[in-house]
């Protein structure tokens, strides 16, 4: 009865070893360049079955969906890619919408609860394309200036250098005794480049190089003028237009005491007037004859 008991014990045990799947794969985070062919490996070392359900799907922004079915590729890898070696998954021409992570699911015929699955995350690298670069024309002595340098189709994302007449420019001046006399820092990440107080020592050539584990690509090389700051041709200049402006009005208030810009009642501009009276002489006006005269002794 013992004996019984073992053998179907140790039978049952059989079964579950049997029915049980195991997965491996030979690179669980692989890397191909944008365009090139990449295998996501998914090997079976066990199987009760030599005909096993195999099902890929991808997993990206927290959104799973098919990529093989019934045995068939589905979605944008259509035509693109195929199931090798039972149960690999190669993309033959892999483009950056395939980053992400791929999983694996193989289950054996005889009993579909029994599976086994592998997560493989795929990066597909992007070489950066030319940044732009923007490099003010002509900063003063003494200000500040800003410099920035940005690219976005790389992946993975580009950090950035930046040059000065093919000098390579530390992250922070301070840190290397060549530019000292200079007071910038570099943002590798964002690529700005900014200056707390520029100097004539940093006038020159600047260009930005943007790198990732694709490639690298760089910008043209723009002129960055440092020129003096003139206070007082400034403040000369502001006197000038002071002293010109002081004698327009002073010239103005003279011409209106002179009656220059008084109001003429007649167009010829000479006022007429009326010859002074006599005394003793009666004037009498009419419509038609205008004035005539006459003496008090004058008697109708």
């Amino acid at each position: 009865m013992a004996v019984r008991r073992v053998s179907g014990v140790l039978l049952l045990l059989h079964g579950c070893v049997v029915l049980a799947v195991e997965l491996s794969t030979v690179n669980p985070n692989p890397e191909v360049q944008e365009f090139q062919r990449v295998e996501l490996s998914c090997i079976i070392k066990n199987s009760n079955t030599n005909e096993p359900r195999i099902e890929w799907k991808k997993i990206r922004n927290e959104e799973t969906s098919y990529v093989y079915f019934d045995n068939t590729i589905q979605g944008d890898l259509r035509n693109r890619a195929e199931i090798q070696s039972q149960s690999s998954l190669v993309i033959f021409n892999a483009s950056r919408t395939d980053n992400g992570k791929y999983r694996c699911e193989v289950a054996a015929v005889e009993d579909q609860k029994k599976f086994a699955e592998i997560i493989i995350s795929l990066t597909v690298r992007v070489k950066p394309v030319t940044p732009q670069c923007q490099v003010p024309k002509s900063v003063p002595v003494g200000k500040s200036a800003v410099l920035h340098c940005r690219e976005n189709e790389g992946y993975p994302s580009s950090v950035y250098k930046w040059y000065r007449n093919s000098d390579a420019l530390p992250d922070d001046s301070k840190t290397n005794p060549k530019f000292l006399n200079s007071s910038f820092t570099v943002d590798a990440h964002t690529g700005t480049l900014a200056f707390s107080t520029i100097n004539k020592g940093d006038m020159g050539q600047y260009y930005c190089i943007a790198t990732n584990s694709a490639g690298s690509a760089r910008c043209e090389a723009q002129l960055l003028e440092v020129y003096d700051l003139n206070i007082a041709g400034i403040v000369g200049g502001i006197l000038v237009v002071v002293v010109v402006l002081v004698l327009i009005t002073v010239g103005i208030c003279c011409a209106y005491r002179k009656g220059y810009f008084a109001n003429n009642s007649r167009g010829g501009g000479l006022s007429y007037k009326n010859p002074d009276k006599q005394d003793g002489v009666n004037y009498l006006r009419s419509s038609d004859e205008g004035d005539f005269r006459h003496k008090s002794s004058f008697i109708i």
